[in-house]
């Protein structure tokens, strides 16, 4: 036992060292990109201070700041002003528009659940019969999303980027047609699906969690029914504002419920009769991190229902896929094998559980 404990713990660190600790970024920075009648845009970036901040020094070679209030990081951004907008291209048929950029607001969001946020101001002209713009942002990590719109026109796009990928042309000052409920739901799906599959590592091995448990499917489906009917209310209740938990409550607890099934799994290869309660309750905490994920991407009004519905699907094909992969890479193969629960299941299961261990113990102190 002491040697398989041994050995997830190795994979554990390993797990760490791939730089999956944190919480999700999905959404987390927004920009407003707006065409005016004047023939100037400007571009609202709102996103994460701290990390922007961490991310200017490390490309400066200069040494990271430790916590700083808000005069104390508005001023430092500022001076990197320049820098940021070397990181701004906005192009007009292929070419380069000039950028200005300036810290507009920080402060904390009427939302009190989400973390703090800055303001950038990015602006810059538009020529003369230009017909076409793209955007790119390099200072952003993860999935963002752009809204373009045009003064006097009533429609909006919304396109979401991959870190620092280009954004499709679109037309200038001309009618942006608004996406259609199929295009909705079919992006909010595919987001659903990239929360967890590649961007949620802490809903993943949790779903392994509950993978590893037996090699009988009848445990593993009363265990992802329950998981998927807890997450589903929650993420319903809490996106119609019905209940509410801070992220500061919620994360640290999602990683503890990791660490859980984990050790559940290294105690035991059947399934008890109250695991099943046990991973509904974890499931309702599951649901309120994925709904403080959908306020960051902030739901169309008109069409929040398709949204909501989609990315949930999104969510459940995710986990789907996790646990089809996992059963073919190596349970369809070995899983009667005496040596399946001694070699494979008990080390993956320490490993989950310390990495959820570590995870809940950096939440409650960051």
């Amino acid at each position: 036992m002491t040697r398989h404990l041994y050995r997830g713990l190795l994979i554990a660190a390993l797990l760490l060292a791939a730089g999956v600790a944190r919480a999700h970024e999905i959404g987390t920075t927004q920009v407003r990109f707006v065409l005016h009648k004047d023939h100037t845009w400007t571009a609202e970036i709102t996103t994460p201070p701290t990390p922007l901040l961490h991310r200017l020094q490390a490309a400066a070679g200069e040494t990271l700041s430790g916590a700083l209030d808000q005069d104390a990081l508005r001023e430092k951004l500022e001076a990197f002003r320049a820098a940021i907008a070397r990181k701004v291209h906005v192009s007009f048929d292929g070419a380069a528009s000039p950028v200005d950029v300036g810290v507009a607001w920080i402060g904390q969001p009427s939302d009190v659940n989400r973390p703090l946020a800055a303001v950038l101001l990015a602006k810059g002209p538009v020529p003369a019969h230009a017909r076409e713009v793209t955007w790119q942002y390099d200072l952003v990590a993860s999935t963002y999303a752009v809204v373009f719109s045009a003064q006097g026109h009533g429609g909006a796009e919304t396109q979401w980027l991959e870190a620092d990928a280009t954004s499709p042309p679109l037309p200038v000052l001309t009618n942006v047609a608004s996406a259609t409920t199929v295009e909705i739901a079919a992006q909010y799906l595919r987001l659903g699906f990239r929360h967890i599959v590649p961007e949620g590592l802490d809903h993943i091995l949790f779903v392994l969690g509950l993978f590893l448990l037996s090699t009988q499917w009848r445990p593993l489906l009363t265990q992802v029914t329950s998981f998927t009917v807890a997450h589903s209310v929650t993420l319903g209740l809490t996106m119609y504002g019905v209940v509410s938990l801070s992220p500061r409550v919620v994360e640290p607890l999602i990683a503890l419920s990791i660490a859980y099934v984990a050790i559940e799994n290294m105690m035991t290869s059947r399934l008890t009769a109250w695991r099943p309660a046990v991973v509904f309750g974890f499931g309702l905490l599951h649901g309120m991190g994925f709904a403080g994920v959908l306020r960051e991407l902030a739901l169309p009004r008109g069409e929040f229902l398709p949204a909501l519905v989609s990315f949930n699907v999104g969510i459940e094909l995710a986990q789907l896929s996790v646990i089809a992969a996992a059963f073919l890479a190596v349970a369809a193969w070995h899983r009667d094998k005496a040596w399946y629960r001694p070699r494979f299941v008990l080390p993956a299961s320490a490993a989950i559980a310390a990495t959820g261990l570590f995870w809940t113990v950096e939440r409650i102190v960051a």
